[in-house]
């Protein structure tokens, strides 16, 4: 029996409970829906630049092409939810989402992938620029942290499921076949969400008029040196991920590997050194505080990358999970925390995270292949490993007073 009283604001979901874990279930679903479709090409790119006769870089703008799309969606999906309600946008997009999904394996000309792809990118965008928001409408404020590495691990869990369907799906008969697949079980995913996610509670609807517009809220959020910091974890890191793990698969098709599509595609099981460690991360914040557990990913990933320079694929994959867990530490760290450091506007400042964090995999996961064409695998690691390290010396310099940096006492 809930003790909730009608007249006082709504406390959130306490952990444990039914409507607890619909939240969370019905996030995590979303998310595997969301980056299965986001990432399946990634799996499919040597074929794909074989299929259409383009160059790597070129092939690898088919990630940007959605990413840069959902980039620019998140801020207006936001105002969508602000006015809508947090489910029923999400509801919208993922819907939109998976429709464009299946026109992807339809493409009949290179050109025209692309503008399929920045379209589902765009719909794509409506969920992750709206879910944190939704847990912390939705949930127990002292276990939003935990509860947001849950949807982070369920991104994880699609990012990997579109990568590892696609490609052996591709080598058995082709890239469309492969995309065509993932699409089907994002499908099944998207009607899993819209089934659990129960009615919102916590959700009160924006007015015109009776606050900042949409303008001056983002205005607000860009002028904090704190989320800017937080901005930058998401852009330089997401950054320093897609351009690591779009060039891996070129890397592995070559000598001395020369790996087929379908054993390529097996390394993206290091994803699941993400599902775990943002699950860890979450609960670590408790005792430690999230500015400490966030910095300690930084070191990981740039161990990881240092390991990935071996011409042996079993150590190659021990980097990549090493790399990915490090990563995914900092970037559930750095999404949950976004939306609790907004005064104002807080639709808009985890939209912000999420258009920095989706620019960096558009522009910097693009220019990972200007390394790679021009010095190897040791350009992509070292780029990757630089971008790292700037996040972390502005994360250290930017976060030390913000709330939720340290422990709370006691």
């Amino acid at each position: 029996m809930s003790c909730f009283d009608a007249g006082s604001p709504w406390p959130g979901h306490a952990k444990g409970s039914v409507g607890y874990r619909r939240v969370l279930l019905a996030l995590f679903f979303a998310g595997v829906a969301t980056f299965a479709q986001l990432y399946s090409v990634q799996a499919v790119l040597p074929g794909l630049a074989r299929s259409f006769a383009v160059s790597p870089s070129d092939a690898a703008l088919t990630v940007s092409a959605a990413t840069l799309g959902l980039a620019l969606a998140v801020i207006p999906w936001s105002w969508v939810a602000d006015r809508a309600g947090r489910k029923q946008t999400m509801a919208w997009a993922i819907s939109t989402a998976v429709g464009l999904g299946l026109l992807v394996s339809t493409a009949p000309t290179y050109e025209v992938l692309l503008l399929i792809r920045f379209a589902e990118g765009a719909a794509l965008g409506g969920i992750p620029a709206v879910a944190l928001v939704y847990l912390h409408e939705e949930i127990q404020k002292l276990h939003v942290a935990v509860a947001a590495g849950t949807y982070v691990a369920g991104t994880t869990i699609g990012g990997l499921t579109g990568r590892i369907i696609a490609g052996p799906v591709a080598e058995a008969s082709d890239w469309r076949m492969g995309v065509l697949s993932v699409s089907a079980v994002a499908a099944l995913s998207a009607a899993a969400f819209l089934w659990l996610a129960p009615r919102p509670r916590g959700f009160e609807a924006f007015v015109p008029g009776a606050g900042p517009p949409l303008w001056q809220r983002v205005a607000l959020n860009l002028r904090s040196a704190r989320l800017f910091a937080l901005y930058a974890q998401g852009f330089l890191l997401m950054g320093a991920f897609v351009a690591v793990y779009n060039y891996l698969g070129f890397r592995l098709e070559r000598p001395p590997f020369l790996l087929p599509e379908s054993l390529a595609s097996l390394m993206f099981l290091a994803y699941l050194a993400g599902t775990a460690t943002s699950r860890i991360a979450g609960g670590l914040t408790i005792r430690y505080g999230r500015l400490p557990v966030l910095l300690a990913g930084i070191p990981v990933m740039v161990v990881g990358l240092a390991v990935t320079l071996a011409d042996s694929i079993p150590w190659i994959l021990v980097g990549l999970l090493i790399f990915t867990g490090g990563f995914f530490i900092v970037h559930s760290i750095a999404a949950g925390w976004t939306p609790g450091l907004a005064t104002l506007g807080r639709g808009q400042a985890s939209s912000l995270y999420n258009f920095s964090y989706y620019a960096g995999s558009s522009l910097l996961g693009w220019t990972g292949g200007l390394f790679f064409v021009r010095f190897g695998w040791l350009g992509v690691a070292g780029f990757a490993a630089g971008l790292a390290v700037l996040a972390g010396i502005i994360a250290a310099g930017a976060l030390r007073s913000a709330p939720g940096a340290q422990p709370a006492p006691g």
